[in-house]
Order: C-alpha cells, then structure tokens, then sequence
C-alpha cells in the first residue's frame, strides 16, 4: 500500500495482510465462502459494467464514471491500487469512503471471515462489494485487479456490461507467459448473452477474446470494426453503427486518450440502447480526472522553468503511449524510474530512449519487491542512455535540477512510487 491509511481502518488493513501468505493468490474459492458468510452482497449489486485490460482501464473507467454522471445518474466505482489513501479504491456517489464507514466495513468482512486464509485483495473487494450493494447508485463500475478469469471481482454472475482495453504481456508469473493466454485470462470476465465492448488489441489477443465470444455466445463491440475513433480537426471522431460524431480530445492527457475515451463511448452507447448523449459526453470528456496518469505537479523546491510529470507506467505498452502522448522535445527529458523486480525495464525504457536525456533509478518506497536502483541504471546504460542511482525522489529530483535547465522530469515506473510523489512531495513536502 502506498501512503498512510487513516488510523482505525489502518490497523484492520494491516491485520488483513497476514491471513494469507501470499500477496496474490488467484481463486475465486476463498472468495466466494467469503461472500457467502456476508450473504451474497454480489447478487444485489446495481448494474455492472465490468472492465479488464492491461493498460487503460482507470481512464476507461474515469471518462465514464464523468459522462455517466453528467447524464444524472448516481455512479459508484471500485479501483486498485490506490496512490495515497486506500479509501481512494471505494467511491460512492464520485466520493472516496468515509473513514467511519470502511472501518466498519472492514471489520464486519474480517469478523465473517473468522480467520481463514484469505489474501489482501480478496478480503478489501468483499468490503468494497458490501459498501456497494448498501449504496442506492444507479450504476456500478467494477475495475478488475489482476487478469479477469480468476479475479476477486469476477463473482458478479450477470454483469450489465464488459469491457476490455488493450491487453499486452504482464504479470507473466500469474497469467502466463504469452500474448494469447493473457488475453484468454482477461476474456475470463465474458459472460453469455452479455455485450462487451473491446478497445484496440493485437490480432494474437482479439482472436482470444473472439474465441472466448463465441464459445459463451457473447456480443462483441470491437475497435475497429464495430465502432472506431481517430483524430479529426480538434478533437476527434466516433463512428458506430449510430453514424459519425464528433468529440473535443479528452481532458487527460496523451494521444493514447482518444482510444480510451473511445471504449467508454461505446460503453455508454450500449447502455443508451445506440442513443449517443452528445452533451453528456462532452461535459464528461472534459470533466474526467484520474490521478497518476501523465499528470503534471507542482513542487515548491523546484527551479522556475522546471516541469515535473507523474505516470505509473510499468510495461512496453506504457512505455510506447508515454512516448508518442505528447511532444517531449522541446525540452532536455530527465526520467526519474521505480519498478517492481516483476517488470522489464529494458522493455518500458526501450520506447522512451530515443527522447530521454538521462535516466535515474530509484527504489520504490516501502516494497519488498522493488527492483534495485542499479538494475534500472544498468537497463538504461544497456541501452545507451547516461544513468544515474537515487537513494529516492527527493535526492534524483535535486540531482536532476543541479543540472543545465530549464527541462522537464517524468516520474515513472510503478503507480506505488507515484504514489509516495504525491503523498509526500505534495502533501508533506518536508518529508
């Protein structure tokens, strides 16, 4: 967890980390005793929409979380991890959890447990679930955790609606170890008769997705052949079977928005029955906010003229959207890198090398499971790139601005280092 949980709540959370040995753990077996012993709070869920992906699905899930409320509608919403404060991960109504309200919560999920072996996220999701069945929202939007098939999420028997975002080679320890088997694990949320809406994947992937499709007898809306999005004048173009629309870009940032933006459109015209609520859309696009994602912060210790970016990006996939979401050359690019021993460094950095001055690796705060600041160095000289090693943010920042500016800094690698950036240089900027 990164940041400080509330101190009730903190104490429940920590206790709940040591009923299972393993962080992650994937079976739906624990969870379903769990949610038995709760009474079933999955069955009295208000309607779904289910997202999985590897890259994508918080901005998926902010833009409609945004456009569904700028058509009236009271929406809930279930993310992870959280940046700061776990409350993040439950939202009620567009408002984190109230301290009162998940501390009891917790404590009801660890009572029913009685115990039993249960991993972290499993026993958090049953609380999530519980606060969702007691809320009167009109929708919910369900992100999956890790993979789909397997998920603590994927006990919702009838979903109104799926959605799944580009799918690329992660948690290889967890999903397998190629292109297709991932996909497979993330089409494990594809329910029969229900419609799920597809964002742009490679022909390995979508063909996994359709073959799931077509064995459970599940609608598909694919990228590129049901609907598509591309740029146009300034902002860019919907096309469905509904006609052509136009939109404004979307208020996050990076070219890679568009598609996003683009699942959640076909998401909301699905709902709508093919009746796109233009005004609704609009309001939303400009209204979405998703924290971590190439947001731009503000630090009072630096020079003028010196610009500091935040983006948890972990994979290839990120890597390449990090390099073509805007234009980084007009000023010297100084990476600021984090990353779980799980991920690849050369892999993320390759993408980025061509635009990055500098590279510094730094230890993510607080995980056991951070790759050593001298792998991250050692990935970057790999690649040709002048490197450096931090002992953390704070130290790489001063480092970097030491240097010949103005230029512009993005801290990256993991949304747990993004999230100490933003619990600590922004909240407690003495820390």
């Amino acid at each position: 967890m990164t940041g400080k949980p509330a101190e009730a709540s903190g104490r429940i959370l920590a206790r709940l980390q040591q009923l299972h040995p393993k962080l992650i753990d994937l079976s739906l077996g624990r969870m379903e005793r769990l949610l038995k012993n709760l009474g079933n709070p999955e069955t009295r869920l208000p309607p779904v929409i289910h997202i999985a992906g590897t890259n994508g699905k918080g901005s998926t899930l902010a833009y409609l979380d945004a456009i569904l409320s700028a058509r009236g509608q009271r929406v809930d919403s279930y993310v992870s991890p959280h940046l700061v404060h776990f409350n993040e991960r439950i939202r009620l109504a567009g408002r984190d959890i109230d301290e009162a309200q998940l501390t009891a919560l917790l404590a009801e999920c660890e009572a029913a447990n009685e115990g039993a072996p249960i991993t972290f996220f499993e026993i958090t999701t049953a609380a999530a679930l519980l606060a969702f069945e007691r809320s009167a929202a009109d929708i919910l939007l369900l992100e999956v955790g890790l993979g789909g098939r397997l998920d603590a999420t994927n006990v919702v028997a009838r979903p109104a609606l799926s959605a799944i975002t580009p799918v690329s080679i992660e948690h290889t320890q967890y999903l397998g170890d190629t292109l297709v088997g991932i996909a497979a694990e993330k089409a494990g949320i594809l329910k029969a008769g229900v419609p799920a809406v597809i964002g742009a994947q490679m022909p390995a992937a979508l063909a996994a997705i359709e073959d799931r499709a077509a064995t459970l007898g599940t609608p598909l809306l694919r990228y590129g052949v049901e609907w598509d999005v591309h740029p146009g004048g300034d902002g860019f173009n919907f096309e469905s079977s509904s006609g052509k629309s136009h939109f404004p870009l979307p208020a996050l940032a990076g070219a890679h928005q568009i598609g996003n933006a683009g699942i959640a459109i076909a998401c909301v015209e699905v709902l709508a029955a093919g009746a796109l609520p233009h005004a609704a859309i609009t309001e939303g696009l400009a209204g979405a906010r998703w924290p971590g994602r190439l947001q731009q912060i503000s630090l009072s210790d630096m020079s003028a003229g010196w610009e500091v970016w935040l983006d948890g990006g972990h994979n290839a996939a990120a890597g390449e959207a990090l390099a073509a979401a805007r234009d980084w050359t007009d000023k010297p690019l100084h990476l600021i890198i984090g990353m779980i021993n799980s991920k690849a460094p050369e892999d993320f950095l390759r993408p980025l090398a061509p635009l990055a001055a500098s590279v510094t690796g730094v230890a993510v705060p607080g995980e056991t499971a951070s790759l050593a600041p001298e792998d991250i160095s050692a990935a970057a000289a790999g690649l040709g790139l002048p490197n450096h090693e931090a002992k953390d943010v704070k130290a790489a920042l001063a480092g970097i601005s030491r240097q010949d500016g103005p230029g512009r800094i993005l801290v990256c690698g993991s949304l747990y280092l993004v999230g100490d950036v933003l619990a600590c240089h922004t909240h407690a900027p003495n820390c």
